[in-house]
């Protein structure tokens, strides 16, 4: 398994932290629940590109 996949998610979620944290304190809820929402959406998008290349290197390896 890929290491960079795992810092890759994880800064993610540090930023994404961070910036719900910020926006949590200055009273901005809303943006602040759609700011996680959106770091939802980069990870998800992450992953099934990443899904997406395991389903092709299984294709190659069984000749399907």
């Amino acid at each position: 398994m890929d290491i960079d996949l795992i810092f890759q998610i994880a800064g993610v979620g540090i930023v994404v932290a961070v910036i719900n944290q910020l926006l949590t304190r200055a009273g901005r809820d809303e943006q602040a629940l759609l700011i996680t929402i959106a770091g939802l959406v980069v990870v998800l998008f992450i992953l099934t590109q990443r899904i997406g290349e395991l389903f092709d290197s299984i294709k190659r390896i069984f000749n399907l």
